[in-house]
């Protein structure tokens, strides 16, 4: 599920280079538009791969997608989840999609997920699920039915713990209106936890361009990527999966460190560079860490993640000093406002994590901080604001001073909000980025 570019350099790359990928194909189902599916079907699901680094570009075919679908086609889709030789479900749906509460619960009242759990209780095979938790629930109901055994729905998303936070958005939805498929899936479903990573810009027309230089063929639906690339799972697989191991997939007992590496170190560097750098005039990742005060910011924050990861084998120093590399590369046009979406939703993964255990060792938390700091001073110059709370930060910023800051920081975090410490501290950091006159989101 999510037929973006992420899962095609990522786990479609994985499973071409697993060592029995010829036993294996991947449906993809795109998310909200069916463009993807639509390209990549005239094209027979093949699709370039074009590894850019500042030495130059490396091209790869992929064919281990073959079958590309509209998302909307739920028939199909419950179809193959049903089917007993469907093995695997991946997610890459982006981290708003699992529609989470402030309490990490299923928000049962957000209106799309009222309007499906309306649809599932229904049970009218002409309704159809309009989210992707919907589906997929519809989707296990019917492999319950059809008596197909066990799967497993393995967590591609920036979660921390991820492979839980589907299933507790899975079991939750099942089990509002109905108390038997929810006890199916807590014993016929196993939801692995991954830490995922590979940076994958946006395609642009003149990356298509370069791969018809290059290559002598036009690709309408290439995806660039950085050349690093790592995997790391955690959980069963009980009706199997491929040899990702042969790809360089790492298996192990305990996520929670590896993934606390990736989400506060990258993404939280991410999150960080795309509102202090929009704010400071910036368009890449790579412009915003050339400036000094961009750069500053980051090595800041990444003192204070680094002070709580704990786990045998993260090898931190070398892990920054890995990204810092990465980050560089001007070649991968990485652009801020692709990483902006969605702010309210990442910053409780990767902020507030770090601010929290920061407080609770008697320091001020501030890097940290300011990591929000910027995101609130960012949602008050962007235009055309990509959030699943954006209008109650629309709401939040016409309320005055300190009392708008409150209200967005409820919007991530209340208990954070219902610190007068917290908030003071935040707002002693709110201009520590000049503004750069209106940031543009497109």
């Amino acid at each position: 599920m999510g037929l973006g570019a992420f899962h095609r350099s990522h786990q479609a790359w994985y499973t071409q280079h697993a060592g029995d990928a010829a036993e294996w194909g991947i449906a993809s189902f795109t998310g909200r538009r069916p463009d993807a599916a639509a390209v990549l079907s005239d094209q027979d699901g093949l699709y370039t791969v074009v590894e850019r680094s500042d030495e130059g570009d490396s091209f790869e075919i992929i064919g281990s997608i073959v079958e590309a679908v509209d998302g909307a086609d739920v028939e199909r889709f419950v179809e193959l989840v049903s089917a007993p030789l469907t093995s695997v479900v991946t997610l890459t749906i982006t981290e708003a999609a699992y529609r989470l509460g402030v309490d990490g619960k299923l928000d049962t009242e957000a209106p799309d997920v009222v309007a499906d759990l309306a649809v599932l209780a229904d049970g009218s095979a002409s309704s159809k699920p309009s989210t992707p938790l919907g589906r997929l629930v519809r989707g296990l109901a019917a492999r319950r039915d059809a008596d197909a055994g066990p799967l497993s729905v393995v967590c591609c998303d920036n979660l921390s713990n991820n492979g839980t936070v589907a299933r507790n958005a899975v079991v939750g939805m099942a089990l509002a209106f109905d108390a038997g498929l929810a006890a199916w899936i807590d014993a016929s479903v196993s939801f692995v936890s991954t830490s995922v990573d590979r940076i994958t810009p946006r395609t642009t027309d003149a990356d298509i361009d370069a791969v018809a230089a290059a290559c002598g063929y036009r690709d309408e639906s290439p995806v660039v990527a950085e050349p690093f690339h790592n995997w790391v799972l955690s959980g069963d697989f009980p009706a199997g999966r491929p040899r990702w191991e042969d790809a360089g997939a790492v298996f192990v007992d305990e996520i929670e460190p590896y993934e606390n590496r990736k989400l506060w170190l990258l993404n939280g560097a991410h999150s960080l560079l795309a509102y202090a750098g929009q704010l400071r005039g910036h368009k890449t990742v790579a412009e915003a860490l050339a400036d000094d005060s961009c750069r500053r910011a980051v090595e800041d924050f990444w003192d204070e993640a680094a002070a709580n990861l704990h786990g045998d084998d993260l090898r931190i120093p070398e892990y920054r000093a890995a990204l810092l590399e990465r980050f560089a590369n001007s070649r991968i046009a990485h652009h801020l406002a692709q990483i902006a979406m969605d702010g309210s939703t990442k910053l409780r993964m990767r902020a507030v994590p770090v601010l929290r255990a920061e407080r609770a060792a008697g320091r001020s938390g501030e890097a940290a901080a300011r990591m929000i700091a910027a995101w609130s001073a960012y949602t008050a110059s962007a235009t055309g604001l990509q959030d699943p709370r954006a209008a109650d930060i629309a709401a939040a910023n016409l309320l005055p001073g300190r009392v708008r800051l409150g209200a967005l920081l409820s919007l991530v975090d209340p208990e954070l909000a219902a610190d007068a410490e917290i908030v003071a501290l935040v707002d002693s950091l709110a201009d520590t980025f000049a503004v750069v006159g209106k940031v543009s989101t497109k």
